[in-house]
């Protein structure tokens, strides 16, 4: 009886301890195929592609002054077509053109004015260009000075800003950029790999930037809207895992 309660004993110390082992190896194989898993990288892409803008937008806007309104307001009306005229000449025809913030200001309206006023009456009319004809706008835009010769003001307030041009086509060159992105970061995480002693395994997590369109010069502080030439940019995140 002794002898069987000890064969017991003796079984169940076997059958603890073969679990205890087991425990041990699923405990130690999960822990090690974690350690792989947790194995990656973590290195960003990078893609630019430097593009010609395909559209202008340009505010034009001429002012007259007077003290009679009627007086002020004939003028505008003259200066707006001799404007249109000298767009046409420069190949923008009027169906580019559209007649915008026709602004009137009475000067004696004004509550918290003081002290005399050469003109009563203020009248701007600003004038928007908008073509995909580039070099037109161009041109134009270097030879407006003349204008001033036909007794024309420029800018409401002394403000022209010139024109902007812009960059339409960025979802075609999406794809193509995203790929080069991403080929990019992959072969910063090659590069890595193979200094650890490495490989390069599939992606565990990506981010994909922000498309920037910046001035092509790279110049701080210049407009990107003020240069023909431009340079598109995005940078992507990519985390690939490493195997031994």
């Amino acid at each position: 009886m002794v002898q069987s309660s000890g064969l017991v004993k003796v079984s169940a110390a076997l059958i603890v301890g073969v679990a205890i082992a087991g425990a041990g190896w699923f405990v130690g194989a999960g822990i090690e195929n974690m350690r792989s898993l947790d194995r990656y990288v973590t290195v960003k892409g990078l893609a630019e592609r430097d593009v010609q803008a395909d559209r202008a937008v340009w505010p034009i806007t001429i002012s007259a002054t007077d003290d009679v309104l009627q007086t002020a307001q004939a003028k505008i009306e003259a200066d707006t077509k001799t404007l249109m005229d000298f767009l046409g000449s420069h190949g923008i025809s009027k169906d580019m053109t559209e007649l915008q913030n026709l602004q009137v200001t009475d000067q004696l309206a004004q509550a918290y004015r003081s002290g005399p006023i050469e003109s009563r009456y203020i009248i701007n009319q600003t004038i928007q260009v908008r073509t995909d004809d580039i070099q037109a706008v161009v041109v134009a835009s270097q030879d407006i000075g003349k204008l001033l010769q036909d007794g024309i003001v420029l800018g409401g307030q002394g403000y022209n800003p010139g024109p902007s041009y812009l960059f339409t086509g960025l979802n075609d060159i999406k794809p193509e950029m995203i790929a080069a992105a991403t080929a990019n970061a992959r072969e910063a995480a090659q590069q890595f790999a193979a200094d650890s002693g490495g490989q390069v395994g599939g992606i565990r997590r990506a981010t994909q930037g922000f498309f920037q369109i910046l001035a092509a010069d790279g110049v701080p502080n210049i407009n990107q809207l003020s240069q023909i030439t431009k340079t598109v940019r995005v940078v992507t995140t990519m985390e690939y895992l490493i195997r031994d």
